[in-house]
């Protein structure tokens, strides 16, 4: 029965005192944190700002109860975004009812197909992914969420999808030309200690939640004291709905047109989560089984594609702060999702409040806890058949395609190892 339904596996951990409180916190604080980044990820996608916040929802329940990795979190991520945006814009008008049909049905067709893996046992060949290789990818990741969130960060315009090269110069430039924000760089530094002195708290209440409100409260007084100097960017007024129910369109003509998209996005939807999982589970020292995991990921795009969610996928960004909020099983993912929709659809009004730098402060914090210094250390000290690949993953992880980046690094791990095993 676990096979099916692996979410029994954590049933008998409840019993110990605080796991059902920690979940519930840390799906609580997962779930304030979604909200921004669901709309952004969506936009990137060319959806609708809501149908971010769908694919937070249905598709991250299901993966919690039908997937191997206890505290991966599902859902809409940066690159599934914006490959969605790249494999159906040329196909229909983004925002427009043709685009949102197309990028349904590849959700439903993305699911059939990682399905398929799973029961075909193909997950064989993902447990032999080495280690290095997926602490080069974590290392990588980690790189582009900071990335991601520099801008907002130091209050400067940075143009999306910049690399990091790109993103650097444009900070030295701002810094050079003294255009970095200082109230902005203040409150992403008070949001950072607040964090800090909470840390022996956090079994109480999750750092990352205090830190939403104060930093909220902070930089409402700030604006307060000085209203000629500081302007605060804020989070959008969500709608407080129910995800929609939706059908693929499986006619001919469009399985034709979304054929070779299903393809790719299932190479970089699969790839992305077994990588995340895989890694969770190597920094939990749990086990992970990557059959499963397609089956969970699979059953999580196709029941989203009916409940209005466009592809889903382990996020780096949510899983990172599931971990850093005290999570201890599934329950958190599942509780984070059903909060999402409470916070829709009562408090949504409250998320205008937020302001965006606070978020990205929270994002900095599960980037620098996704390096494990313990674990790169560790494949250093294995010699050069480890510690090569990892470098490579991790350059080519914030150089190049996530799921060639993952791809070239195994090839290196192949490479290497013959070539030393002949010497």
């Amino acid at each position: 029965m676990n096979w099916r339904f692996p979410f029994s596996k954590w049933l008998p951990e409840y019993q110990n005192p605080g796991i059902i409180r920690a979940d519930l916190l840390a799906g609580l604080t997962g779930a304030i944190v979604v909200m921004p980044q669901g709309i952004a990820f969506a936009l990137l996608a060319g959806m609708p700002p809501q149908y971010g916040l769908y694919a937070a929802m249905v598709p991250c329940l299901i993966a919690a109860l039908f997937g191997s990795s206890r505290l991966m979190v599902t859902g809409p991520a940066n690159a599934i975004s914006l490959t969605t945006m790249a494999l159906i814009a040329p196909l229909a008008l983004p925002e427009s009812n043709t685009y949102v049909s197309y990028v349904l049905t590849l959700s439903f067709l993305v699911g059939v197909i990682q399905l398929l893996l799973g029961f075909s046992k193909a997950g064989k060949w993902v447990e032999k992914v080495p280690h290095s290789v997926i602490v080069g990818f974590t290392v990588g990741a980690a790189i582009l969420i900071i990335n991601s969130q520099l801008g907002t960060l130091l209050g400067i315009s940075i143009p999306k999808g910049e690399s990091v090269i790109e993103t650097l110069s444009t900070v030295v430039t701002a810094h050079m030309n003294h255009q970095l924000e200082v109230y902005t760089v203040a409150l992403v530094l008070f949001t950072l200690i607040v964090i800090r002195l909470w840390r022996s708290l956090n079994r109480f209440l999750p750092a990352m939640l205090v830190a939403i409100i104060m930093g909220s409260i902070a930089a409402a007084l700030l604006e307060a004291f000085l209203p000629n100097s500081v302007i605060f960017k804020r989070v959008q007024e969500i709608p407080g709905a129910f995800p929609p129910i939706s059908s693929p369109d499986l006619s001919s003509e469009t399985l034709q047109k979304l054929f070779s998209a299903a393809l790719i996005m299932t190479l970089l939807a699969s790839t992305e989560a077994m990588a995340i999982a895989r890694a969770i589970a190597l920094k939990t020292k749990d086990q992970f089984n990557a059959n499963q995991e397609f089956i969970g990921q699979g059953l999580a795009n196709v029941c989203g594609s009916f409940f209005s969610a466009y592809p889903a996928s382990g996020s780096f960004n949510r899983t990172g702060v599931n971990l850093s909020s005290g999570a201890k099983t599934p329950l958190s993912a599942i509780c984070a999702a059903v909060f999402l929709l409470v916070l829709l659809v009562f408090v949504s009004p409250l998320a205008k409040h937020i302001p965006y730098v606070v978020i990205a402060t929270l994002l900095l914090v599960v980037a620098w806890n996704l390096i494990d210094v313990k674990q790169i250390h560790h494949e250093i000290r294995m010699g050069k058949s480890e510690w090569i690949p990892m470098l490579t993953t991790g350059i080519a992880t914030i150089t190049i395609p996530l799921e060639w980046a993952i791809l070239g690094g195994i090839l290196t791990s192949v490479v290497v190892k013959r070539l030393f095993q002949k010497h």
